[in-house]
């Protein structure tokens, strides 16, 4: 039997983390842009480029490589529009906003 107070042998393993305190700082704009782009260039995520600036350890594991952006229905409904596509139709549309990023990397 499991005691109240004891976690879930499933969730020890997260118990530390559960424990970090996320810490943010307000810094000058040009500030933030060397600790990105040296992060970029470090191929490390800013919250790891800032634990190495610290000296504190990172976590070297590669990351998988892939950007993010929060699309809302009024956004779908815009892009929808761009591509002749449907609201609806996010797989289509997802598929033809990678390809616009590729063209604008090149």
């Amino acid at each position: 039997m499991v005691k109240s107070r004891e976690l879930p042998e499933k969730w020890q393993s997260s118990q530390k983390a559960m424990k970090a305190v996320q810490v943010a700082f307000d810094m000058d704009e040009k500030i933030q842009y060397k600790i990105r782009k040296a992060a970029l260039d470090n191929n490390l995520s800013p919250s790891e480029q800032i634990r190495d600036i610290l000296g504190l350890t990172i976590n070297k594991r590669p990351k998988r490589p892939r950007l993010t952006v929060s699309l809302n229905n009024q956004d779908y409904i815009e892009l929808a529009g761009k591509y002749g596509l449907q609201p609806e139709q996010q797989l289509e549309i997802k598929k033809l906003v990678i390809e616009d990023l590729v063209r604008f990397s090149n």
